[in-house]
């Protein structure tokens, strides 16, 4: 067995971050439970809690005092291969692999402070990435083409907002995140770990006491990993995508709000994941393709104010996959998806409030027909999502 270990993170914060793909490829958008309810339509306009920060840090100068909102969001996605009686395994048997998918935590932790009128600066833990896949039987067809499939992200994320006005604010963040990947097949393991730096910026418009407008950018992120494989200094070179975001927020009435949502996350920027010899520079066997193509997402939202204390949140969202049917990997088995969304806000007492929201991803089946080390799996995958979250949030 080719096996490639890497330095790991603390094990306790990659419990804590277990991540399970819920928008297209392995992005996350749970970066704050409170969207949920909404399937984060208006997410960089909206400006409710401390999370504001992660999709767009200018939103935080619509936050007064001290504001600190934490939660998580449990993501369940479901993947089950069925073959259409042309795959060849290794010698030519083998099941479908069971549920490919199971139930991951995707927490968070966000905290703005207001430092003058017109200055303010936040904080943010979250996991931006996430992946989690492992087919239940483990001499499954597909055994070659994987087995288990695991990236985590950590990101910690301080950013400054400033007002320039009633009309113009503006902000900036930093980001630096920390990754650890495992994939393996019935012949080959590679783990592997690495930390790097990145960004994040946005502007938040406010064209009428009812109407807010925000554009964000988060750039990419290259890593470089490095360790050994069979006593060789390896590496690997791997680039997560930029995303733009465009959201528009309004006050409807005195008690609906709608929201909407329009991202572009640009990932061509992953190709191939390689492995290469650091001392000749030699390509060595068992790289992952990928041929991912840029990917949008477009959601819509309300809110209804029921009473004082009780907001009815509901949204929907198509998110497109950056994979197309013939570059479609077993370890990713991603497809178009349809968010339905549903959740409620309930405010406890003078500045606290709770949300809840839930979410379910209705994933067009995908068809995939990968070939890798002398075996072909050709199949579909009836594949689909829960989301559920939980978010509290409180301010001085």
């Amino acid at each position: 067995m080719k096996k490639m270990t890497l330095r790991t993170l603390p094990a306790l914060l990659l419990m804590a971050f277990s991540s399970a793909a819920s928008a297209s490829a392995f992005q996350l958008w749970e970066q704050s439970a409170s969207g949920v309810g909404n399937a984060y339509a208006g997410s960089a306009a909206i400006a409710d809690n401390a999370s504001m920060a992660f999709y767009n840090p200018a939103g935080l100068t619509q936050l007064t005092g001290f504001q600190l909102s934490a939660g998580v969001a449990g993501v369940g996605p479901s993947y089950k291969f069925r073959d259409d009686g042309n795959s060849v395994g290794s010698g030519g048997s083998g099941g479908n692999g069971g549920n490919a998918g199971s139930w991951a935590a995707v927490p968070n932790a966000h905290f703005s402070w207001q430092l003058s009128p017109d200055w303010f600066v936040g904080f943010g833990i979250s996991s931006p990435f996430g992946l989690a896949t492992e087919y239940e039987d483990s001499s499954w067809i597909g055994r070659r083409q994987s087995l288990k499939s695991e990236v985590k992200t950590i990101n910690y994320n301080p950013s400054l907002g400033y007002r320039v006005n009633d009309k113009v604010s503006l902000g900036f963040g930093v980001n630096y995140q920390t990754i650890d990947a495992e994939l393996t097949t019935a012949v080959s393991s590679l783990n592997g770990d690495d930390a790097a730096w990145g960004w994040n910026a946005g502007a938040l418009f406010t064209l009428s006491p009812a109407m807010r407008v925000g554009v964000s950018y988060r750039s990419p992120i290259k890593y470089t990993l490095t360790g050994t494989a069979n006593g060789l200094s390896v590496k690997a070179d791997v680039k997560l995508p930029d995303t733009f975001i465009l959201s528009v927020w309004q006050q409807v009435s005195d008690r609906w709000e709608a929201m909407g949502d329009l991202s572009y996350t640009r990932w061509n920027t992953l190709k191939t994941l390689d492995v290469y010899r650091q001392d000749t520079g030699a390509l060595l066997s068992g790289s992952e393709t990928f041929n991912y193509r840029n990917a949008w997402r477009l959601a819509w939202g309300a809110a209804y104010l029921a009473n004082d204390a009780l907001k009815v949140k509901f949204g929907i969202a198509f998110d497109r996959t950056p994979t197309t049917n013939a570059d479609r990997s077993a370890r990713v088995p991603d497809n178009n998806r349809l968010w339905l969304s549903l959740g409620g806000q309930w405010k406890i007492g003078k500045a606290s409030k709770v949300d809840l929201g839930y979410s379910y991803l209705y994933v067009r089946d995908p068809s995939i027909n990968q070939s890798k080390l002398g075996t072909t799996l050709s199949g579909h995958y009836d594949a689909s999502a829960h989301i559920v979250g939980v978010q509290y949030s409180t301010g001085f």
